[in-house]
């Protein structure tokens, strides 16, 4: 079994991989009304617009809730290692391992990658200072 991670098969999701291959985070962005989102969906969930746009975010955030495994899932994952909720400085939330030093909510993180073999880049975090 590999380590989980959005399907590379979903359309909508599939502009993330593109730009995780290329080390860029991607997220939508709606047209009509600004607000950013993710996970991808053909509307806006702020105003229900349709068609969201992907633009590049500066991958800085803050934790917003954090785990430490300390049960082994996957054989790719030793534990024990962190998984947080991030809040991305443009507002949404992506799920996504700590590497690095341990973190804590509130700390502030920046987005790097994860490399895999065969499929795209995982987004990973790492702490830094504001």
């Amino acid at each position: 079994m590999t380590e989980p991670a959005m399907r590379t098969d979903d359309p909508f999701a599939w502009p993330f991989w593109e730009g995780a291959i290329a080390g860029r985070l991607l997220v939508q962005r709606c047209g009509a009304c600004g607000s950013h989102q993710f996970y991808p969906r053909p509307f806006c969930l702020a105003c229900e617009a349709l068609d969201p746009v992907w633009v590049e975010v500066c991958g800085r955030g803050e934790v917003w809730s954090i785990t430490t495994v300390h049960v082994p899932v996957f054989p790719t994952l030793t534990p024990p290692y962190q998984v947080a909720l991030v809040t991305l400085e443009e507002g949404p939330r992506l799920l996504a391992g700590i590497e690095g030093p341990p973190c804590r909510i509130g700390d502030a993180v920046q987005v790097g990658w994860r490399e895999r073999p065969d499929a795209p880049p995982l987004p990973v975090f790492h702490r830094t200072e504001m």
